[in-house]
């Protein structure tokens, strides 16, 4: 029975389609971001935002983690000495999704999965009546 199991299978084998998520993962922690097709991109936004989770807590066991899920030493460390700490205080969202054209041969749908700007607080439209409550206080 498949309960509770929530996978795009992008038309691969397991053992497949986990070595493809670490190798674009790495690739996405590596170069900031990378063209892929949506339902990839959907797939790897899951796995990536849980990967910096983790890098959240900087400790061996989380690193270990990292490793044995990136497969690759030198990108696990970048993510978390430069690419975690950004995110401390942002409690998810980590990843944008940009749809493209379709691409030429196949007609699959494509996109640009990017990492959000670190440390940069989501900003909010500020209500009209609190813009002009501090108009009002600032002319007095």
């Amino acid at each position: 029975m498949r309960h509770r199991v929530d996978t795009f299978k992008i038309g691969r084998s397991g053992s497949h389609r986990r070595a493809m998520l670490a190798n674009m993962a790495s690739s996405l922690f590596e170069h900031g971001k990378i063209e892929t097709t949506l339902v990839k991109a959907k797939e790897l936004r899951r796995f990536a935002e849980k990967l910096i989770t983790i890098a959240k807590k900087n400790d061996l066991h989380r690193r270990r983690i990292a490793v044995s899920r990136l497969r690759d030493k030198a990108v696990t460390k970048k993510l978390f000495d430069e690419i975690a700490p950004g995110y401390a205080e942002r409690l998810g969202g980590y990843t944008r999704i940009l749809k493209l054209a379709q691409r030429r041969g196949d007609a699959a749908e494509m996109c640009i999965i990017m990492l959000v700007e670190a440390g940069a607080p989501e900003k909010k439209a500020a209500k009209p009546e609190a813009e002009k409550a501090e108009k009002a206080d600032e002319q007095k």
